[in-house]
């Protein structure tokens, strides 16, 4: 019997993906209703629904109390949460998630030098300056987190930017606590502000090609921290 559900909910949500792969539903359009999908697929209601249900956990379906159920693309929350369970259950560690910053926040910079606008590259040069002269780490960790996370925006690139929202959350306890350990260090301190400023100089002026040196010198300043305290 399980079995039979099985496949029968599995029916269901490859005849959806298969109508949004035809253009018939689009984004924010509402799916036909479950007794008219049921019918259709010649499938049970229950199954119908733990197809919706399994859609929208994967952020591609939305359910709306008295309208129905629309196609979305909202995978953050599905991301966010696949990445702190990784985190939780030691499947990843901070090298890793450094690791990954690194190849998306390259990217963002190479894309921001081209599309930044004044009022980002402003702002960018705002927060390296208050980074670097706010005493309290805690608070001056959030200003690098607001650094990444507009640099991130000035890429233009929207995929990027919805997986960079989707890992948020980790990444910014990624960097509160990377920040916080690394301005222990004068010296690691001051490398790590003189990159951020050095970032929003190159963005401002256009220039990839110093954006992604900085960038280099950013992530070998915070990957030397996290072998310090655990090596590989």
């Amino acid at each position: 019997m399980a079995e039979k559900t099985e496949r029968a909910y599995e029916k269901v949500i490859e005849h959806i993906k298969g109508e949004i792969w035809q253009g018939t539903l689009k984004r924010g359009e509402r799916l036909p209703p479950e007794r008219e999908l049921a019918e259709a697929l010649g499938v049970s209601r229950s199954s119908v629904r733990e197809a919706i249900r399994t859609l929208s956990l994967l952020g591609f379906v939305s359910s709306t109390q008295g309208a129905g159920n629309f196609v979305t693309c909202d995978i953050e929350p599905n991301l966010r949460e696949s990445l702190r369970m990784m985190v939780m259950l030691g499947e990843t560690n901070h090298l890793q998630i450094s690791q990954l910053r690194r190849g998306l926040e390259s990217e963002n910079a190479r894309l921001a030098a081209e599309r930044v606008s004044p009022r980002q590259a402003a702002r960018l040069k705002e927060l390296a300056a208050l980074m670097r002269d706010e005493p309290d780490p805690q608070r001056a960790s959030r200003y690098d987190q607001e650094f990444h996370s507009l640099l991130c925006e000035a890429s233009g690139n929207r995929l990027i930017r919805a997986l960079f929202s989707a890992m948020l959350s980790t990444f910014n306890e990624f960097i509160s606590t990377m920040y916080v350990r690394i301005v222990e260090d004068e010296g690691q301190a001051q490398a790590l502000h003189a990159a951020h400023r050095q970032l929003a100089d190159a963005l401002a002026g256009h220039d990839a090609g110093a954006a992604s040196q900085a960038m280099h010198r950013h992530f070998e300043v915070v990957d030397a921290s996290i072998r310090r305290e655990r090596p590989q």
